[in-house]
């Protein structure tokens, strides 16, 4: 995430008007237009995880894959095996090159036999559409689209979320977690995708509906008295408290632009088992990557999460993670997420790949230049 002057290449999405009118504070978001916060992280951190919170992520990607064995070829170039999906539930996976690095990760949903549509990350669409297009079979029976610049997307989370979604669209559409479906017949006559995902690790939905038919979903969800708008900045904090990978920044694929000067070259290129997310990998098929991945499954380094045991500044991504306080301890890894935890009272949390830790250890963080902060690992999440 960076905050930059606004320059004419970037885009607004469909509710940018209803950003600004709302009082949002905005940001160049890698060439999106969006808010990184109204009022403030803090408040609409807690408002989310208490009660309702209303996210614009119509920066996010949206393929539709088609075709007859659409699930079996899917399967073959992720790390998921679509063929254990039903038409109507979700899933999550990684799509990874030939050595096993993560290109990026993808939230996906079985509309039906011949049907998945998948959510790639903002700065990553047009490399995974090319990397998938590289790798359809060459009779032409999988088709992929793309609609993102034609589709919005509103998520609605928080533990309310189920009550809100009643009274604006209806019972019929209150779908349970990892469920989708079109959105069924409604009062405001929206036609559209809802899926029961999101980034903040709360009971919710994310709703999919043209450009045109947005700003008036988002006005009938911000008037209800237990919602609260939330930017770039909250939901950031929101998915480091359940430990979900940021795309470019918990991983990185080598075959776009380097880690930058906070981390030794390569660092990012990870595979999914160095990531340590369980539920995004079934090994028992083949896809492309496997036989790195299984390989790297022995690997020293994997994914923790820290929690701060003392005052200090908050972790930050490229911040190096030492063995001991001494002046001559050893570089064991690196954070790659990291920032104060709203829900445990701002106390420092962090993501990071570590050599040779379990849970419980102690490990101290390089957050200045004068100064280390004890802290625990962990498993994720912390809350």
């Amino acid at each position: 995430m960076h905050a930059g002057s606004m320059n004419q290449t970037t885009v607004r999405t469909a509710l940018y008007q209803s950003h600004i009118s709302a009082g949002a504070n905005m940001v160049d978001f890698h060439g999106y237009e969006l808010p990184i916060w109204y009022s403030s992280i803090q408040e609409e951190h807690l408002s989310t995880r208490n009660s309702a919170g209303l996210f614009d992520v119509s920066h996010m990607g949206l393929f539709r894959f088609r075709g007859n064995g659409v699930r079996a070829w899917l399967s073959s170039v992720s790390t998921q095996e679509y063929m254990k999906f039903q038409p109507g539930s979700c899933g999550y996976a990684h799509f990874l090159d030939h050595e096993g690095n993560i290109i990026d990760d993808m939230i996906f949903a079985i509309s039906n036999e011949e049907e998945v549509l998948g959510v790639p990350n903002s700065t990553m669409v047009k490399v995974v559409f090319d990397w998938l297009s590289s790798n359809l079979p060459s009779d032409d029976s999988i088709v992929i689209e793309n609609l993102s610049e034609e589709t919005s997307i509103i998520a609605l989370q928080g533990p309310n979320s189920g009550k809100i979604l009643k009274d604006i669209l209806g019972e019929e559409n209150d779908v349970r977690r990892f469920r989708c479906q079109e959105i069924m017949a409604n009062r405001k006559d929206l036609s559209g995708w809802i899926q029961g995902t999101g980034y903040t690790g709360e009971k919710g939905v994310e709703i999919f509906l043209s450009n045109e038919d947005a700003p008036s979903l988002w006005g009938d969800l911000i008037s209800h008295h237990e919602v609260t708008p939330v930017g770039l900045g909250a939901r950031d904090t929101l998915r480091l408290e359940k430990g979900y990978l940021l795309s470019g920044q918990d991983f990185l694929w080598p075959g776009i632009e380097g880690d930058g000067d906070d981390f030794p070259a390569g660092f990012l290129a990870r595979t999914t088992s160095q990531t340590s997310v369980p539920f995004g990998l079934d090994i028992g098929h083949d896809f492309i990557g496997r036989e790195a991945l299984l390989r790297s499954m022995q690997s020293e380094s994997k994914l923790w999460g820290m929690e701060c045991m003392e005052r200090g500044p908050s972790p930050r991504p490229g911040h190096r993670v030492m063995d001991g306080p001494e002046e001559n301890s050893e570089i064991i890894g690196y954070v790659t997420s990291g920032g104060p935890s709203p829900s445990k009272g701002m106390t420092g949390i962090a993501l990071g790949y570590l050599r040779n830790c379990e849970a419980g250890s102690e490990v101290w963080i390089q957050s200045s230049s004068r100064r280390r902060v004890r802290s625990e690992v962990k498993r994720p999440p912390f809350v």
